[in-house]
């Protein structure tokens, strides 16, 4: 191993076995499955001291896995000057605002004027995570999702901040309007989410041993005549979560038509969810913070048109 490389060391908590490429994107999210398959053929992983280089090799809970990272590679992309609403910035992080309708890492159809771009504007001496240089994404929100998102400054942040987000140490906060009203005021679905079968570019719910397990806590707001504004708590981190179990709970999301109704049930031109509160432990402190991001001014308007023609 040379000086540039880095290892990230862990022991894998689950309580069945899993194929060891499935392991590492778990608690390596950053990297794509073929690029972590890559580094198990090239000898770059080890469980409990033992090279691996078969990526379908059984992995015990328990057991430690060492990953050897090679140094980033200069990333490709072009900064943009993009305005950022940063609502704190030290050395280790910034958390942002973001708004609703830019995506945050490039991707098929967003190769330009996403949140990274901007950020690669503002900050082009971030140190490189997650295999090239650039801005250490350290959780996602879908591109209608706006509000609270962390961005690591470097490589020993982006560790930190991760580690709380995989022990379930972090606390989010959404707000979400949806059509009708949940079965109680206050509940926990516990329904584990996987790629839909017959449509690949929906995730959904999934029979038992099928999906990643998923647990979302939830709590009513405010209640309006064909709508409720919820306080969602998701426990867990899986794509479109919030999303899918509240469609699952039959109380879609207003304005999400991947998972809701086709034609949105009020007058809205994205889905009315926002990461409005996240509490952590910053890198080196011990006590928890917490920091909030408004409501926008879209939905902040829909809600008083609500309270004012359909109350209660």
């Amino acid at each position: 191993m040379n000086e540039l490389e880095q290892v990230i060391t862990f022991a894998f908590e689950s309580a069945r076995e899993e194929r060891l490429d499935k392991v590492l994107v778990q608690y390596l999210p950053d990297f794509s499955r073929a690029r972590l398959q890559n580094l198990i053929k090239e000898g770059k992983v080890s469980l409990n001291g033992r090279v691996i280089t078969k990526t379908g090799f059984p992995v015990q809970p328990g057991q430690q896995i060492q990953v050897i990272l090679p140094p980033p590679q200069p990333s490709r992309l072009q900064p943009e000057d993009i305005p950022l609403d940063i609502l704190f910035e030290n050395d280790d992080l910034m958390i942002i605002n973001k708004p609703a309708g830019m995506v945050v890492h490039p991707s098929p159809g967003h190769a330009q004027g996403t949140l990274v771009h901007g950020i690669l504007a503002y900050r082009p001496d971030l140190e490189g995570v997650g295999g090239e240089r650039r801005p250490g994404i350290v959780h996602r929100l879908d591109k209608e999702t706006s509000g609270l998102l962390l961005v690591a400054k470097n490589d020993r942040a982006h560790r930190w901040l991760q580690d709380q987000f995989r022990h379930r140490q972090v606390q989010k906060t959404y707000l979400a309007l949806v059509d009708g009203r949940p079965p109680t005021p206050h509940g926990r679905i516990e329904a584990p989410i996987g790629r839909d079968p017959l449509h690949r570019q929906k995730m959904s719910v999934l029979p038992p041993g099928k999906g990643r397990e998923a647990i979302t806590e939830y709590h009513t707001r405010e209640a309006f005549r064909q709508h409720t504004l919820l306080e969602v708590h998701p426990l867990t981190g899986r794509t479109h979560q919030i999303r899918v179990h509240m469609a699952f709970l039959g109380c879609p999301i207003v304005g999400d038509t991947l998972y809701g109704h086709r034609h949105p049930s009020l007058p809205l031109q994205r889905h009315f969810l926002h990461a409005a509160r996240i509490t952590l432990r910053l890198p080196g402190e011990k006590e928890p913070r917490t920091f909030e991001a408004p409501l926008p001014a879209d939905l902040e308007h829909l809600l008083a048109w609500l309270r004012q023609y359909q109350p209660a």
